[in-house]
């Protein structure tokens, strides 16, 4: 009996030891980064309204989150976020293909798309705020165009970097197009694809803070407005700050988890 609980506990304790040697260098980074904050501001004496305490940003985000004054903000960017994500990726993913496949579609579409990622989405976000109102549908536009690029060109150099001969050899068994997308251009390409996926869901977040900033009423971009405007409450600002940070990573952890899952770990 005893051998058997040895045999079972194993390899859950392996697996915990796993966990602990991935995330240890995490911690102690993040740590030392808390240590260097706190010495940078008992050390230069700075005040609460130039750089706060890290203990001082834990408690606010803490008490923001409890009463009641992150929470509506935070949900409204993560919708933001989730659909421009998707309307962005579907359609970087579809315009990419379209560049990988059809030269005559890449001749004419690359000069405007380069052009159109060219101008600063800062820029953009204003005259999109005016044409659209300052509700959802700017926000979603905003962030759909930020993520559009990125995963357009990561689509296209995945699908061209397709092995011809496996193209070749589909036709040979005389695979229908939809064969051939399903079976080999989409498997072939994934990597490439969720690569790209990676980059965008990151800027998605970027690109709704940038529409909330460009015109809004709700939003983490327009908590951080007030903290440092009318409220004037750095703690809450740095707080607001943590919770962009905190949706970047929880976003990207959710591509690359999809990733794994497809592809597995490479």
């Amino acid at each position: 009996m005893t051998a058997a609980m040895t045999r079972s506990s194993a390899p859950g304790e392996t697996r915990a030891a796993g966990v602990v040697a991935r995330w240890w260098p995490v911690a102690a980074v993040f740590v030392g980064f808390l240590l260097v904050w706190k010495a940078i501001v008992v050390v230069g004496g700075l005040p609460v309204f130039i750089l706060p305490a890290p203990e001082l940003v834990a408690s606010r985000f803490v008490t923001a989150w409890l009463d009641g004054t992150m929470a509506p903000h935070a949900w409204t960017t993560i919708v933001e976020v989730a659909l421009g994500f998707v309307a962005g990726a579907g359609t970087g993913i579809a315009v990419g293909y379209a560049l990988a496949r059809w030269r005559a579609v890449d001749r004419v579409a690359s000069p405007y798309l380069v052009a159109a990622q060219a101008v600063p989405i800062l820029a953009l976000a204003p005259l999109l705020a005016l044409w659209f109102g300052p509700g959802l549908p700017a926000k979603v536009v905003i962030c759909g165009l930020i993520v559009f690029f990125p995963v357009a060109i990561a689509t296209m150099v995945g699908v061209r970097s397709i092995d011809p001969g496996l193209l070749e050899l589909a036709r040979a068994f005389r695979a229908t197009p939809r064969q051939v997308l399903t079976d080999v251009e989409v498997p072939g390409a994934l990597p490439s694809i969720l690569g790209g996926l990676r980059v965008g869901v990151t800027l998605a977040v970027v690109g709704a803070i940038v529409g909330e900033w460009a015109g809004a009423d709700k939003g983490l971009g327009v908590l951080v407005n007030l903290a440092r405007g009318s409220l004037f409450d750095i703690p809450l600002l740095f707080a607001t700050l943590a919770t962009i940070a905190l949706l970047g990573i929880v976003c990207y952890s959710l591509v690359v988890l999809a990733e794994r899952r497809l592809v597995g770990l490479r």
